[in-house]
């Protein structure tokens, strides 16, 4: 069976096509390179001696997903392709909705014209409102800060939608909460445009020197020392809750949003000191203000996960800190070494 990764250099997208090619997926990947390297592809296919076909392309392109799929025989699309840049999207609200949304009508448009029923979307816990209870499931209530979150909410709407006015489609909406680490190999991991705006790649490039300190925004919150917490994930757990979600979705027809995390809320400094602790390597950091927006706390109840795709997270906070290091000290200046 073949399946199209949109976005499908990024991040988690080239750490979830290792996964769907060891468990026996043939694989297609459409990605224009705005915000990723194709050496990220290159690099899967030392790493798993497999072949696969990598287009260069849109995904806002419907002529261009509906002949990748006919000539490819493609019969599911995990949709990754989007911007991602919350601060980015706050300074351009318009190229964001633009490109996340029409991407995303564009790949449903793709499938009904091809037949292709099964989706798997890339969203995010940016979806939930800022006054839930925690921890957050699925239901909990949804409302966004920024242009970004917008984006993924509008996107979930239009993919329920269309599910309910087309029965034979079976889509499972993905929401992330905060991916970390590489995979162990240290060939392929996070490789940020410009200054992260994640806490592990900014923590990764402090410590080789790249950037003089980390900032924390804030250590006034109401959490045990102070700083925020956040469900930080193995990106390699969160690539196999992909696969997991495609067998799920490949049994049945509908829309289901399913939260991938650990349940577990670990602080900024919790991660800092995890850092320092397992990789002997020092993180000088200094305390800034807060930023807009930012909560006390975030973390994920995945009990629905765990139901519905028999996933649950297996690796923790040593091994995150630990695959990130491996990354960053191999390849300093990313996929540009």
């Amino acid at each position: 069976m073949n399946i199209l990764l949109t976005g499908g250099a990024g991040y988690i997208a080239s750490h979830t096509l290792i996964s769907l090619l060891e468990s026996g997926y043939g694989a297609v990947t459409l990605d224009n390179y705005s915000n990723s390297s194709p050496e990220a592809l290159r690099r899967v296919k030392q790493l798993t001696g497999m072949e696969f076909k990598a287009v260069e392309g849109d995904a806002q392109d419907r002529e261009l997903l509906v002949r990748i799929i006919r000539e490819n025989n493609i019969e599911g699309i995990i949709h990754f392709a989007g911007f991602k840049a919350v601060g980015e999207s706050v300074e351009k609200p318009l190229m964001y909705y633009r490109n996340n949304l029409t991407s995303t009508i564009s790949v449903i448009e793709a499938m009904l014209e091809t037949g292709v029923r099964n989706l798997i979307f890339s969203s995010s816990a940016t979806v939930y409102a800022g006054d839930n209870l925690m921890p957050l499931t699925e239901s909990a209530r949804r409302e966004c800060i920024n242009p970004y979150g917008w984006t993924k909410y509008m996107s979930e709407q239009i993919i329920r939608d269309a599910a309910k006015a087309h029965p034979e489609l079976s889509c499972v909406l993905l929401r992330y909460f905060n991916p970390v680490g590489a995979h162990p190999s240290g060939l392929i991991g996070e490789d940020p445009s410009g200054i992260p705006n994640n806490l592990m790649p900014y923590i990764c490039q402090t410590a080789v020197g790249i950037r003089d300190h980390l900032t924390v925004f804030g250590n006034d919150y109401n959490t045990p020392d102070g700083t925020g917490v956040r469900d930080y994930l193995h990106v390699c757990d969160l690539a196999e809750g992909h696969v997991k979600a495609l067998a799920y979705a490949l049994t049945r027809s509908g829309c289901d949003a399913v939260n991938l995390g650990t349940g577990t809320g670990y602080s900024v400094l919790d991660m800092v000191n995890a850092f320092e602790r397992v990789n002997g390597v020092k993180v000088p950091y200094v305390i800034g203000p807060r930023r807009a927006g930012d909560l006390d706390e975030c973390y994920a109840d995945p009990a629905k996960a765990e139901k519905l795709l028999g996933w649950k997270a297996k690796r923790g906070i040593n091994e995150m800190v630990c695959d990130a290091w491996n990354w960053q000290k191999k390849n300093p200046k990313g996929y540009k070494d």
